[in-house]
């Protein structure tokens, strides 16, 4: 049986995170009517048309999409979101006042800093497979509906309409434009926080010298190489391939190694998502 109790520190990441992202909102995107997807996007964009608090739209609208999907949702995280849904929802009427704050009044800078802030608060979610409500709970009720599409697309494509609208709503295209732009910038950032930065790539050394290459790479680089076994299509001929994975700063040097022992070396570098083990992030 799965453990359906927080912890105290997945608790804590929540609330800042939601803290982040209020901040974002009400100091950077509600200033100037940028809506780059999710709820919140929808709540910039009726307040813009009503006037009425973001916290207020934001709970009037996640709280029967969470009663909705409480049966889709596990026992714990039901209590993510609802939690997600309480920070969020108190971390906005705390901050309102902060839409009155003007940092700037360039609109690509409050688009890159809110959006930049707003990738940060998502990523220490994500980080605890929390949630806050939203176009999650959205894509996860309309894939019940429309099961050949899954919630990932379907949260795409309503937060593509949200940005879209924030262009009919201020009656500015260049408002959506920002929009999407901010949308971009915090789905990299939010990938950052969770992935990490991409530091490794691994080379595919197709060479009759293996072998020399294999011994200066252990001695010149201090790194491992593995054999593994080929053979050429055409000329059914057997073939040693070198795999090595290597650090980003050591990928010029170690193709400059390569061809300074066989120039006529056929390599393939490719970024690598994650290394786990020895020489790189333990496990």
């Amino acid at each position: 049986m799965k453990n359906s109790k927080l912890n105290i520190g997945d608790v804590l990441i929540l609330i800042i995170g939601c803290l982040l992202m209020s901040v974002s909102i009400n100091m950077f995107f509600n200033p100037h009517d940028i809506a780059p997807g999710g709820l919140t996007g929808v709540s910039i964009l009726v307040n813009t048309l009503t006037g009425l608090p973001i916290w207020l739209i934001n709970i009037s609208i996640d709280l029967p999409l969470f009663i909705f999907a409480f049966r889709i949702l596990s026992k714990k995280d039901s209590i993510k979101t609802a939690l997600g849904i309480a920070f969020l929802t108190s971390s906005l009427k705390i901050t309102e006042n902060l839409s009155y704050v003007h940092v700037t009044d360039d609109v690509l800078l409050s688009t890159i800093s809110g959006a930049i802030l707003m990738g940060i608060s998502l990523g220490l979610i994500f980080r605890i497979n929390g949630s806050t409500g939203g176009t999650d709970l959205i894509g996860l009720l309309a894939n019940k509906f429309m099961p050949s599409l899954s919630v990932p697309k379907l949260m795409g494509m309503a937060d593509g309409v949200i940005v879209i609208l924030s262009g009919v709503v201020s009656q500015k295209l260049e408002i959506a434009l920002y929009s999407a732009i901010a949308l971009y910038i915090i789905v990299k950032v939010s990938d950052i926080m969770v992935e990490g930065i991409n530091t490794s790539s691994s080379f595919t050394i197709i060479s009759d010298k293996y072998k020399e290459i294999g011994i200066a790479i252990n001695e010149e680089l201090e790194r491992g190489a593995t054999i593994l076994k080929g053979e050429g299509f055409y000329t059914n001929n057997e073939k040693n391939v070198l795999l090595v994975v290597v650090s980003k700063k050591q990928v010029v040097t170690l193709k400059k190694l390569v061809k300074s022992i066989d120039e006529n070396a056929f390599i393939i570098i490719n970024d690598i998502y994650e290394a786990l083990g020895e020489g790189f992030k333990q496990i």
